[in-house]
């Protein structure tokens, strides 16, 4: 664990060095262009091949994607409390999805031409769902339902299979409840790179969702072009921004629940208050005795999580602003205040109250967000992500006069005489 106090001599490199950019290095570059590379060229047969080496795991090309039979075994092995737990999700998110949902309009301009934008949903469009340790069944609520809220008719999920070669049934049960249609028991970044170039029994999608480790996130990077992808989103963060009134028990809470994730996971805290973070550190001490992922919290906790005491929470302020966390938890009195400055988390959970937990699981709001300092750019998942954009023109005779003056000096400074010349038939044109 990091430590760092506003007159160590120190404390400026290190605040400096929070200030992140989402580059990755160019061994993973590399190393995931080969994965594409080999799905390219080989298509199931490589899916096939990285599946055995990755996930030591032998399917066969016929083995690919669930089935019905599987996905019907799952709706009868889900518990009831599991089905309520989703169905509670899925209400809160389609309620949310559908008012960040984009509208159809319309407008006259000034020399009279009707203009306006549509939007309709994709056609097909891909989520990652991770695999790894444990089956994240809540990203798969947070990424296919708000697909399914904008009425995208062809949904693919990739997903890796666990230790024993299938899809968890609470994972495919959720899968199924927010709209998937297939199921591709692939990961990593060839499922990436199946979903975006298509192989011999993978239909291309036109956009792909969701978040994953550093190979996930890159193969997104490099695949942009050949698809859309909706923004990097890496291992899971927090930041934790906090003064004296907060509740040292709830911040040690939150901080081992991101913690939880393991791996890459970064663990943050910042505060005006030494005496604070003294408390969240004990806290912290005691909580993590009863938990069962003990030593995936050490790992994080050692290597992943720092604190920073600063002189004043104007500090905090600009700490976060350059981090941009994926989740911050602001814990301050002068809230609003401080709310009203912060600019690139891509969530922010205000109050002791406001555990990080509830929007990972319930709350509404995506949990696919900006990691890895990429939330000066992106912004989480949003159900009008999953909408095409068309902008639309509509002129008449006299809109095409009053515009054709305008047009012609455009086309005479760009040397684009026939562009000016497309406007001045229609509006000298006698029927």
């Amino acid at each position: 664990m990091r430590e760092l106090h506003y007159q160590d001599a120190e404390y400026a490199t290190f605040v400096k060095s929070l200030n992140r950019k989402a580059i990755p290095d160019t061994s993973l570059s590399d190393t995931v262009s080969e994965i594409i590379n080999l799905v390219k060229q080989d298509g199931d047969k490589a899916l096939v091949a990285f599946t055995q080496k990755f996930d030591h795991i032998t399917l066969g090309q016929n083995q690919l994607f669930v089935t019905d039979a599987e996905l019907n075994a799952a709706q009868e092995s889900v518990s009831q409390a599991v089905k309520d737990a989703i169905a509670a999700t899925l209400e809160n998110i389609q309620a949310f999805a559908k008012k960040s949902l984009r509208s159809n309009w319309q407008f006259t301009n000034n020399q009279g031409a009707e203009v306006g934008e549509r939007f309709l949903p994709y056609d097909r469009v891909g989520v990652y769902v991770p695999g790894g340790k444990a089956p994240l069944v809540s990203t798969a609520l947070m990424t296919a339902a708000f697909a399914q809220a904008a009425n995208v008719p062809s949904i693919l999920a990739a997903t890796p299979v666990n230790s024993e070669g299938i899809v968890n049934p609470n994972l495919l049960y959720a899968l199924q409840a927010s709209g998937v249609t297939e199921i591709l028991k692939v990961g990593g970044a060839q499922g990436i790179a199946a979903m975006a170039l298509g192989t011999q029994s993978v239909t291309a999608v036109e956009k792909i969702f969701g978040p994953g480790n550093r190979f996930v996130v890159e193969a997104k990077r490099q695949m942009v072009g050949a698809v859309a992808i909706d923004l990097l989103p890496g291992p899971s963060e927090i930041l934790v921004i906090a003064d004296e009134t907060a509740t040292p028990a709830f911040i040690a809470a939150d901080l081992l629940a991101q913690a939880e994730h393991g791996g890459d996971s970064v663990v943050g805290f910042v505060t005006n208050s030494a005496a604070l973070w003294n408390s969240v550190k004990t806290e912290m001490s005691l909580q993590l005795k009863d938990l069962s992922r003990k030593e995936y919290l050490e790992k994080v906790i050692n290597d992943g999580t720092f604190c920073v005491i600063v002189e004043s929470l104007d500090d905090a302020v600009d700490i976060c602003n350059a981090f941009a966390p994926e989740h911050l938890s602001l814990i301050v009195e002068d809230e609003e205040n401080i709310l009203n400055r912060i600019k690139t988390a891509g969530a922010i959970y205000v109050g002791n109250f406001s555990a990080v937990a509830v929007g990972d699981f319930l709350a509404g709001p995506s949990h696919t967000l900006p990691t890895g300092g990429s939330g000066k750019s992106f912004s989480g998942i949003r159900a009008d992500q999953f909408q095409r954009r068309t902008s639309i023109v509509r002129m008449d005779k006299q809109s095409v006069q009053r515009s054709e003056k305008f047009v012609n000096t455009f086309a005479e400074i760009e040397g684009l005489d026939a562009h000016g010349a497309s406007v001045s038939i229609r509006a000298n044109w006698s029927e």
